[in-house]
């Protein structure tokens, strides 16, 4: 007979003490750290642990003792199901601080390299319906809730619903009455669809056995005006597409971009399927303020699977601090990495003397190329590839060795065959924009071999949220050759040298060790995980 485990602990009391990873709240007892989602710091909760590990509870909330003073009443009446809006009940202001936090405990905990003071994140003026692009999800299993009519005896036996995926729960749908992410029509789009689909029986997918016409909804918005739908069917029943496409037209005459796809594969991308356009334009345009004011604005034709920065508005403000971090002169080779649709590239490329942008998507470099020719820029040239492929030695003897590298990479960051090809390019300045700063911190750690970090910017691109961008300038430490060893010289922010060293080998590793009011540069030749020489090289006063 097998033993029976033993049943998951009732909490009593715990004090939350934090904002943690993946917005969930922080409280600790019996010395492990506990993660309870929806929960404010300065709460006082009963928590239902529902995952143990060896270092730390999963729990939820089970009974508010004692309300946060941070913690406010969430506008959304879903907030606590759904998981688009995990700090809605947190104050913005107190939403900025914990962003911030999360930057500094990033570049504290995981770099653990020098940097400045971090400039005060910049915060989005928009807090609701700031969104210009919602997917969402078609099941006949959506979640019943408390009050679901549907659990009633004799309710309505309708489990059809079109929203988002539950946190963890691939196969079930919250149903979403009311979205606060995206501006109307947005909310009235996806009522509507879902109420005349139910009216002529049009049948809503079913994840676990295939099955079902609706899967999926894509909603886009401009600052422009301009509106595209997406409707993703599993089948190519005429009939019925025909009837809910024409709805829709005759519906909402404010769509501009009226589209739709077959997807009878069992996964829900649509990057390697043909896009149908029913009425309107193939796109929709976007615009965007110049970098330097007098200069024309910039126009994007934005495509059913092109990428743009999801929050228009906040998009030029985190593309502005990139572009004023770089500082440029007008005379720099620069590489725009991970380049996207070319967003960043032509950004810039009125500032600088030449852009090349380098991106895995062709798709996307289609669209870069087509966005510069809209615009009339010419210094701008664009790759498609594996970054940690394409960039390589021969790649820069071909296009030579950049002045400024920009690099926008995704949430998993750079692959680390690029940081190293960025070391061998010795660019002057890097600017690195993240949407990951843990990530971000892991790049800066070994980007430091040559690097110092000169400026820190955060930007809040998603309120209501834990996620934040952060902007970071790197610039190289003066390196130079002395009787064919590595010479290396550290300057401190005044331009007082601190100290020269010559290395013997190619691979050096700087640390520092700090007493008082001296520190000790050492460098550290190392075989292996072995150090086997070590030398003090300089002591200098601690600026």
């Amino acid at each position: 007979m097998g033993r029976r485990k033993r049943p998951l602990p009732l909490i009593e009391n715990l004090e939350i003490i934090d904002a943690g990873a993946e917005g969930k709240a922080v409280g600790r007892w019996n010395e492990k750290v506990v993660f309870v989602p929806f929960a404010a710091p300065g709460d006082i909760v009963d928590v239902q642990v529902f995952k143990k590990k060896r270092s730390f509870y999963e729990a939820k909330i089970t009974r508010i003792q004692q309300a946060s003073p941070l913690r406010i009443e969430p506008e959304c009446s879903h907030f606590g199901l759904c998981g688009g809006c995990k700090w809605q009940h947190l104050d913005y202001t107190e939403q900025l601080r914990y962003k911030q936090k999360q930057v500094k405990d990033s570049l504290d905990r995981i770099a653990k390299i020098p940097y400045p003071e971090i400039q005060q994140i910049i915060g989005s003026d928009n807090t609701f319906y700031y969104r210009n692009k919602l997917e969402y999800t078609f099941s006949d299993r959506r979640w019943l809730t408390d009050f679901d009519p549907s659990k009633e005896e004799g309710g309505p036996e309708d489990t059809n619903g079109l929203g988002f995926h539950l946190p963890g729960m691939f196969d079930k749908i919250l149903d979403i009455e009311k979205c606060y992410l995206q501006k109307d029509p947005s909310n009235a789009i996806r009522l509507a669809t879902k109420k005349y689909a139910l009216k002529n029986g049009l049948t809503f997918y079913n994840v676990r056995n295939w099955e079902g016409l609706l899967r999926n909804m894509i909603i886009r918005t401009s600052t422009t005006g301009d509106l595209m739908v997406i409707i993703i069917f599993k089948e190519n029943d005429a009939e019925k597409i025909s009837g809910l496409m024409n709805f829709l037209k005759e519906s909402f005459p404010e769509i501009t971009s009226l589209m739709f796809v077959i997807n009878d594969k069992k996964n829900d991308t649509i990057t390697d399927l043909e896009v149908q356009l029913f009425a309107g334009h193939p796109f929709i345009m976007e615009e965007m303020p110049p970098a330097i004011e007098g200069q024309t604005a910039l126009k994007f034709k934005i495509g059913p699977i092109s990428f743009y920065q999801t929050n228009s508005e906040q998009a030029y403000k985190l593309y502005k601090t990139a572009f004023d971090f770089a500082d440029f002169q007008g005379n720099e080779l620069v590489y725009d990495l991970y380049t996207g649709t070319g967003t960043i590239a032509n950004f810039i490329a009125r500032c600088a003397k030449k852009v090349i942008g380098i991106e895995y998507v062709e798709d996307a470099v289609k669209d870069a190329f087509e966005n510069a020719a809209l615009n009339s820029i010419e210094n701008v040239d664009f790759y498609a590839g594996d970054l940690a492929k394409v960039l390589d030695e021969s790649f820069f003897e071909k296009h030579g060795k950049p002045d400024v590298i920009i690099t926008d990479p995704p949430r998993a960051g750079m692959h680390v065959n690029v940081v190293k090809q960025i070391l061998v390019a010795e660019p002057e300045k890097i600017v690195y924009v993240s949407c990951n700063p843990a990530t971000q911190a892991r790049d800066l750690a070994l980007l430091h071999e040559k690097y110092d970090v000169k400026k820190v910017q955060p930007v809040d691109m998603f309120p209501q949220t834990h996620h934040v961008e952060n902007v970071v300038l790197l610039v190289r430490r003066q390196v130079g050759s002395r009787g064919g060893a590595g010479f290396i010289s550290r300057e401190d922010a005044k331009g007082q040298v601190l100290f020269h060293a010559t290395a013997r080998r190619r691979k050096v590793c700087f640390t520092q060790k700090r007493s008082g009011t001296m520190v000790w540069d050492w460098i550290c030749y190392q075989n292996k995980r072995r150090i086997i020489n070590l030398n003090l090289i300089h002591q200098s006063p601690y600026f």
